[in-house]
């Protein structure tokens, strides 16, 4: 029971790291500093957004599936991208890793 609780756990860090993965790509790629913190904050903002409205186990609108498994990708995948394009592929490759590990235990445990 308590490897389960430490994979839902797990989730709620990667969708996290989703968040901080696009605010630091967010903030590498604007121009000068008020696009810089522009970016920074509104793309996590607006992702957070469509996670809570469409995606988190508590959302009002939740997708039915095949839909929320292709907003699953997308949204986790563009972390990974963000990684890759800010300079750390390898992290980018352990993220996409650990998110596949994860998903896929979640699958298994019906969580």
């Amino acid at each position: 029971m308590e490897i389960k609780l430490a994979n839902l756990l797990l989730r709620f860090l990667l969708e996290v790291c989703v968040l901080a993965a696009l605010a630091y790509w967010g903030f590498k790629n604007g121009e000068n500093m008020l696009g810089k913190i522009g970016l920074m904050v509104g793309i996590p903002l607006l992702i957070a957004l469509i996670w809570g409205t469409f995606g988190s186990p508590g959302a009002p609108l939740l997708l039915p599936e095949p839909w929320h498994f292709i907003l699953e990708v997308t949204i986790f995948g563009a972390a990974s991208v963000t990684l890759h394009a800010a300079g750390h592929p390898n992290l980018a490759k352990v993220y996409v890793f650990v998110v596949v590990l994860n998903r896929f235990l979640m699958f298994v445990w019906k969580q």
